[in-house]
């Protein structure tokens, strides 16, 4: 189903994969900042290129490049990952519809995340590893179609050309990090990329998937749900 409205958190079908889109730039040409869910890259596109899918109870996508099932019979553990189906954050939370966070405590009537949000159980579905029974795999739109053999280095090159670039606000988590590391992008200069925690990485370095993740931007999180 194509989008009239394309907002933060929406699953989307991009190039026949699942993603899910984390800024709206209005005023460029590929306005919509997209994540492919099985491996975090990073996408720019247009609406008219993307169709919309709303999560189901025991869908099952690969995130970050293992497998997940969606399970809303499934109360949270510390650890686990979970997708906010049904956001309704206090005045201090900003989780939004979609949010895909890490639990850090339990309490009686919700988790804290990693993202410090406050989150009832009824607010959210547990992704539960693996494979469930009777589990939908939802990670391409159509299972059936061939991908055409040219129309990844294609894309490859556009994305070179109109590759997301940082700017000041955005939080990246660092992936090869235990515990979990993540960063703001304070200042850059040229091609230097100034994070908080003192680190200084080239913008090359940030923009690749496999050592740094994009996670939101600051302002973002004061965009209240939808």
């Amino acid at each position: 189903m194509k989008l009239v409205n394309v907002r933060k958190g929406q699953f989307v079908y991009y190039q026949n994969k699942l993603h899910k889109v984390y800024s709206v730039k209005a005023f460029f040409k590929q306005s919509i900042h997209l994540i492919r869910l099985e491996d975090f890259k990073q996408q720019l596109a247009m609406a008219k290129e993307i169709d919309f899918y709303k999560p189901k109870h025991l869908d099952s996508f690969v995130h970050k490049q293992k497998r997940y099932t969606l399970n809303k019979d499934v109360k949270a553990k510390v650890g686990d990952y979970i997708l906010v189906i049904n956001p309704k954050p206090d005045s201090l939370d900003h989780h939004y519809l979609n949010a895909i966070e890490i639990v850090s405590s339990v309490e009686r009537n919700g988790v804290i995340s990693n993202q410090s949000n406050g989150i009832k159980h009824q607010e959210y579905w547990v992704m539960v590893p693996g494979l469930e029974e009777g589990a939908t795999i939802i990670d391409l739109q159509d299972p059936d179609a061939k991908m055409i053999e040219d129309q990844e280095s294609q894309q490859a090159e556009v994305d070179l050309a109109e590759k997301y670039t940082p700017s000041i606000g955005d939080i990246y988590q660092k992936n090869d990090s235990n515990p979990i590391l993540e960063a703001m992008v304070v200042a850059i200069q040229g091609e230097n990329v100034y994070l908080g925690s003192n680190f200084i990485v080239d913008m090359n370095e940030l923009t690749d998937n496999e050592k740094w993740s994009y996670m939101l931007n600051v302002k973002d999180q004061y965009e209240g749900s939808w």
